[in-house]
């Protein structure tokens, strides 16, 4: 008899996702020449880690990756991020330790965190959780760190994306696959197609102890209330299917958006000057979706912080070249400054 519905669900999801990294690895062995990990043993062995919070989604997500790695040769190991939001989260982090511990996770650390102010409460708390994680898997020499995200989590973040009003790449949700500079496909989510019913049913028929995090029922935060509140209150209007047709728009609009991006990245050299300014008149010959995104592009590379940067600022940087009427320079996140000289777009930090 094979495992419960849910637990195949959450391993299948794992195995996949493991699949994809150690091609990675393979492509990238035969490449640079680096071995891959069947080229030397134990010692080239793949660590994978998950971060985890303790919670059903993350608990769901390090049994699955403990039963599923050593079937391919991978090392698998867990990380903790004790945010010291909660009195006691040093105890509760030592719990979740135990936990990856007893499902034969190794390494397995705690790394405590000081969450800053800016951005809010919950974006400070997210800078704060990946730059520990970075750390630790740099520190680890980590192939791979997987995360818990859940379809219902996806849902969510389009909802937040849309509400913001930021264009279609906020609707594109979280990707499958993502990382930072010099740390291409780090974070990988195995269960942005798994439901968070199907996650929690697989910790319950494991007998896998868990820990809901009061923050997560908690209305002094947006995404709480949205959970709560908002998507039970669409899905009462709309029906049951609006989780699985949020999750899907993320899907599609990342897809649009990636093929604009690319778009924009070739359009780019072809609006400068041979001074590499950017010219007014080929800007404006390009299609606005186009154009905006190079002009992101533009601000950014000046230093004006992506965070920062939102649709209004890029609007108004593009009414510079639309609706020229000898407006002034426009300010911008990070001491960047855009104003249009005798037909040039000039973007620069003062």
């Amino acid at each position: 008899m094979g495992p419960h519905p849910a637990v195949a669900a959450i391993r299948l999801a794992v195995r996949r996702v493991l699949h994809d990294i150690l091609t990675d690895l393979t492509d990238r062995a035969d490449v640079t020449g680096v071995p891959g990990p069947a080229d030397g043993g134990a010692r080239h062995r793949p660590l994978v880690l998950v971060a985890c919070s303790g919670g059903a989604d993350s608990m769901a997500l390090a049994s699955a990756l403990a039963f599923e790695a050593p079937k391919l040769g991978v090392r698998a190991g867990g990380i903790t991020v004790d945010h010291g939001l909660q009195a006691g989260s040093d105890l509760r982090a030592a719990e979740v330790v135990a936990r990856m511990t007893a499902l034969r996770l190794d390494p397995v650390e705690s790394v405590a965190v000081r969450v800053g102010r800016e951005g809010g409460p919950e974006a400070a708390a997210r800078d704060a959780r990946y730059a520990a994680l970075d750390e630790a898997a740099d520190r680890l020499g980590a192939s791979a760190v997987l995360l818990g995200h859940t379809r219902d989590d996806q849902a969510e973040t389009v909802l937040l994306g849309l509400a913001r009003g930021s264009g279609i790449r906020s609707l594109s949700g979280m990707a499958e696959v993502s990382g930072g500079p010099g740390r291409t496909g780090r974070y990988r989510r195995p269960f942005l197609h798994v439901d968070r019913q199907t996650a929690r049913k697989a910790c319950m028929v494991q007998s896998l102890a868990v820990w809901d995090d009061p923050h997560n029922i908690d209305p002094a935060y947006t995404r709480s209330r949205l959970r709560h509140e908002g998507l039970p209150a669409l899905e009462k209007a709309l029906g049951k299917g609006v989780v699985e047709a949020l999750a899907r728009t993320a899907q599609l609009s990342r897809d649009d958006a990636d093929a604009l991006d690319a778009w924009a990245a070739e359009a780019d050299a072809s609006v400068r000057d041979e001074l590499g300014q950017l010219e007014c008149a080929k800007l404006y010959a390009l299609p606005p979706a186009v154009r905006r995104r190079v002009l992101r592009r533009a601000v950014v590379a000046a230093g004006s912080p992506a965070g920062s940067l939102f649709a209004r600022h890029i609007e108004e940087v593009d009414r510079l070249i639309t609706g020229w009427r000898g407006q002034g320079a426009i300010n911008l996140p990070g001491r960047v400054e855009a104003q249009r000289q005798g037909g040039r777009l000039v973007i620069r930090q003062g």
